[in-house]
């Protein structure tokens, strides 16, 4: 069993503006008891962080409109969501990319096509921290 920890109540924010990936996310996330959450922008997943508590932030980095990596540093420019974790989700994940997606704060990078098992290790270590 790859799932370590208890998830039945751990809820992931998924900023992902493909229904594809939305929909592949979501299922994978559910097979291990997560509850997910999508949204269709950056700007749409802020909002929502003001109103509603996630456990953590799976962010696509190529967005329409705000980017994954403007949409992370706003996250960590407030208080009360400073130390969520966030995790990004790119599909192009080359040398000088990676270290900018890193250095707007993110907590990991995962790269697609997304591979479950290690998708929920991350995940599941993020959330351990």
């Amino acid at each position: 069993m790859s799932t370590v920890l208890n998830q039945t109540s751990r809820t992931v924010l998924v900023v992902e503006d493909n229904p594809d990936n939305q929909q592949l996310a979501t299922w994978i996330l559910e097979d291990h008891g997560f509850k997910a959450t999508c949204v269709d922008s950056a700007e749409e997943g802020l909002e929502l962080l003001e109103i509603s508590r996630f456990d953590i932030v799976l962010m696509d980095i190529s967005l329409p409109g705000m980017d994954g990596k403007e949409a992370t540093r706003k996250i960590r420019q407030s208080p009360h969501l400073a130390k969520l974790p966030v995790l990004a989700l790119t599909a192009h994940a080359v040398h000088g990319e990676r270290e900018d997606i890193l250095a707007s704060g993110v907590n990991g990078l995962a790269t697609k096509p997304v591979d479950e098992t290690e998708l929920i290790a991350l995940i599941n270590s993020l959330l351990a921290d």
